[in-house]
């Protein structure tokens, strides 16, 4: 060996035998045994939206999707968000028809398809509802990892404690980001229009 390659051998050697102890470390105390991926968010599943058609995980691919979950008798965050979402798309114009936009019922119990559709008539017409068996619906929330929770009133009735994101999706119905409206819609429609 010549006096030029053995100090690169050397170090070289000594890289390897510190990442190798360094593995060897860290397994013996458990840390890479206790290493696990990141949540995967989304999966499959099987709603109907407002006109009594069935939607499934299937039906978010070929276009960039926005979801957002909430309830038809949510007083403030949910028509404020779906009011957003549709000026997003509004801004979008014709690129609009490019992208998948629903609003999920976090209260399967009162968000029948027909309740969908009277609540979404008020918002851009893209925007589909989807609903389903409680059992269908708990499954989604699960997989997106959506908090919501029944609070009874002093009425009687009840309201839904539940996550306000709205979730991007990328055209092969992966979790993106959440997506952000806190700037103009013109802006957002543009950054979405990266995902087309």
């Amino acid at each position: 060996m010549d006096r030029t390659t053995r100090p690169l051998v050397i170090v070289a050697a000594f890289a390897g035998s510190l990442a190798v102890g360094l593995l060897l470390m860290l397994w013996a105390l458990g840390g890479l045994r206790g290493m696990t991926a990141p949540a995967a968010i989304g999966g499959p599943f099987q709603l109907t939206d407002q006109s009594g058609q069935t939607v499934t995980e299937k039906d978010l691919q070929g276009k960039p999707t926005l979801i957002f979950f909430g309830f038809t008798h949510c007083p403030d965050v949910c028509p404020t968000s779906l009011f957003e979402i549709s000026e997003v798309l509004r801004a979008m114009g014709k690129d609009a028809d490019r992208v998948n936009a629903y609003f999920v019922s976090v209260d399967p119990d009162r968000d029948t398809s027909a309740a969908m559709k009277d609540y979404l008539s008020s918002f851009d017409p893209h925007l589909r509802g989807l609903t389903g068996t409680p059992a269908a619906v708990a499954k989604v929330l699960a997989d997106y990892r959506v908090y919501a929770r029944k609070v009874p009133l002093k009425d009687g009735d009840y309201t839904m404690d539940h996550t306000a994101l709205i979730y991007l999706m990328d055209r092969d119905g992966h979790f993106v980001a959440p997506f952000n409206l806190n700037r103009t819609p013109e802006a957002a429609a543009e950054d979405l229009k990266r995902y087309l």
